[in-house]
């Protein structure tokens, strides 16, 4: 491809055309998700700061159509049932590896049960030792913010064997697969998922849940970055791609 204008030529290379039209559209792709990240940062924090405690929905009320609760904070009663619990792999608190116990509880009065993300706790140096943690007993007050686990997920299980319905319980995951669960799991289980709050003594562990300022700063930032690559990216093509004729 060669154009000419007055004492100037658009001569690109094939290269460069190339590395540049899959670059752009990469770093354009990677800044809009930074971009989102920040949005649903916000959206979370001020479903948080608008509601206050009187307004706390009970999730037994809303067992039909639970998902309108995403984002909010709820309550609700119940017990813990440990044997369909589960650990999420490849969790960092501090820059200590470890898991995030996912506990299903036992919606009071109903069969219905809905997960409860208890917290981190620090994973064991050998990896194939897992950590000892306790689960109280009896009727428990859960208190924290409800969501949706996201339905793109990575993982390099064998999605035939992650299926099979006889397999023993898998107590490590590498994701929180509602899918998976739903359909290993013999329980009628919630759509949404129960972050505990930080300040509920319902067995929970490590739980910085808070969506900071800075941390919402840092995701537009990275946004803004990727953009700033794109557009370089476009100007070095150009600059590179024109040349003076003599």
């Amino acid at each position: 491809m060669q154009f000419r204008f007055l004492n100037v030529e658009f001569k690109p290379t094939l290269l460069g055309t190339l590395i540049t039209l899959i670059c752009i559209p990469t770093f354009i792709k990677l800044g809009y998700w930074q971009y989102e990240k920040a949005l649903l940062k916000q959206k979370i924090q001020a479903n948080f700061e608008k509601v206050s405690a009187s307004q706390t929905p009970n999730l037994k009320d809303y067992l039909l159509n639970s998902e309108i609760l995403e984002f909010k904070k709820v309550e609700v009663r119940g017990n813990y049932d440990v044997k369909y619990q589960i650990l999420i792999d490849n969790k960092v608190e501090n820059s200590l590896a470890g898991y995030h116990v996912i506990t299903p509880l036992k919606i009071q009065n109903t069969d219905r049960y809905v997960l409860v993300n208890r917290g981190w706790i620090q994973g064991s140096k050998a990896r194939a030792d897992i950590p000892v943690y306790d689960t109280p007993q009896g009727e428990q007050e859960i208190k924290g913010m409800a969501w949706l686990p996201t339905n793109k997920i990575f993982s390099l299980e064998d999605k035939t064997v992650r299926l099979a319905a006889n397999a023993p319980w898998q107590l490590v995951w590498q994701n929180l697969d509602m899918q998976k669960y739903v359909q290993t799991a013999p329980i009628k289980i919630l759509p949404v998922i129960i972050k505990l709050n930080s300040d509920s003594p319902a067995g929970g562990f490590v739980r910085n849940w808070e969506m900071s300022a800075d941390r919402i700063v840092t995701h537009l930032g990275y946004a803004y970055q990727w953009f700033g690559f794109a557009f370089a990216a476009l100007a070095i093509y150009l600059y590179l791609s024109f040349k003076k004729i003599n």
